[in-house]
């Protein structure tokens, strides 16, 4: 650890340093036998890694510490955080989505994220901005959505000091309208966070006034009955469930989807798809078709008469 100022000894004496504070916790660790806890822990502290590197922010430069079953970190505070909320959560959800790839047990991630005074001292970090970090990572909430939808393997959760200062602004990698804003109670703890799942329009369960289902409910609207959400900067498509209800209409369609690595959820393709094609006999209508790609791409098309795509990858602008 260095002790010039970064991971040494910091802001006791002048009451703290304004610093990005990442906590991240490995969901169900308690569950697992001692052999995949070990795998799982190592997945984590690798993904973590990448995530630093893809940013530039170098090994020996942050002050991270071992929670068991997760990690806490404080930055440097030159270390711009558009990009925290950026291409270091793009680079984790990557990296996670390499290493799950055909396991049965898959290594998932709820991430809590804020700034502000931080005090180091040689026992290690402290300050409301880690308590608040520590808080929106194991808020009830985000331990929720994480429970009821198994197959969603990272959850960010900002604070709301975080949203509105930076992540609001937008950047490159950032989706300011992909969050949810809901409350959390819990402890002495009473503020407004921002949930966001990447490569998601928005997060499950949340409501459109931060209101959650009774337990056990599922969403609090079906997908068709919600408010229309403001249109995102870097949509990805509808990415829950089976999609919309498909609109009666007479005839039959068929659409024929080319591209790799395909996943098909009733009325919902994702994956990186190279385009759609409506038989030239099928029926005309009212609905519409859009599509646009890149080299690393998702995207989804519904029964209901539309279909789009869009990408994002590490070399493209967000």
């Amino acid at each position: 650890m260095s002790s010039a100022g970064v991971n040494g000894e910091v802001g006791g004496e002048v009451g703290g340093i304004h610093r990005f504070v990442v906590f991240g916790d490995i969901c169900g660790s308690g569950t697992l036998e001692l052999a995949e806890k070990k795998h799982q822990r190592a997945a984590m502290y690798a993904a973590f890694d990448d995530a630093y590197s893809s940013v530039g922010v170098e090994p020996g430069t942050y002050h991270q510490e071992d929670r068991g079953d997760g990690i806490l970190a404080a930055l440097r505070p030159d270390v711009p955080p558009t990009l925290m909320v950026g291409r270091w959560i793009d680079t984790l959800y990557e990296s996670l989505r390499t290493h799950n790839q055909g396991r049965t047990r898959p290594l998932r991630l709820r991430i809590g994220m804020n700034a502000g005074l931080v005090v180091q001292d040689r026992h290690g970090l402290v300050g409301r901005a880690v308590d608040l970090a520590a808080r929106l990572c194991d808020s009830p909430p985000a331990k929720r959505i994480m429970n009821e939808t198994p197959e969603i393997a990272l959850l960010v959760v900002v604070s709301d000091w975080l949203f509105v200062n930076v992540v609001a602004e937008g950047g490159r990698y950032v989706e300011p309208d992909h969050y949810r804003s809901a409350r959390i109670r819990s402890k002495e703890t009473d503020e407004a966070a921002w949930f966001h799942v990447p490569r998601r329009p928005e997060p499950p369960l949340i409501g459109p006034d931060g209101e959650l289902p009774p337990e056990g409910e599922g969403e609090p609207a079906a997908a068709g009955e919600r408010p229309p959400v403001a249109a995102a900067r870097t949509g990805v498509g509808p990415s829950r469930g089976d999609g919309p209800t498909p609109r009666p209409v007479g005839g039959s369609r068929t659409y024929h989807v080319g591209g790799d690595l395909l996943d098909v959820h009733g009325n919902t393709i994702h994956g990186g798809f190279t385009g759609i094609r409506k038989d030239s006999g099928s029926r005309t209508d009212s609905g519409s078709r859009t599509d646009s790609g890149s080299d690393s791409g998702s995207g989804s098309s519904s029964g209901s008469g539309s279909s789009s795509g869009s990408g994002s990858g590490a070399g493209e602008s967000k």
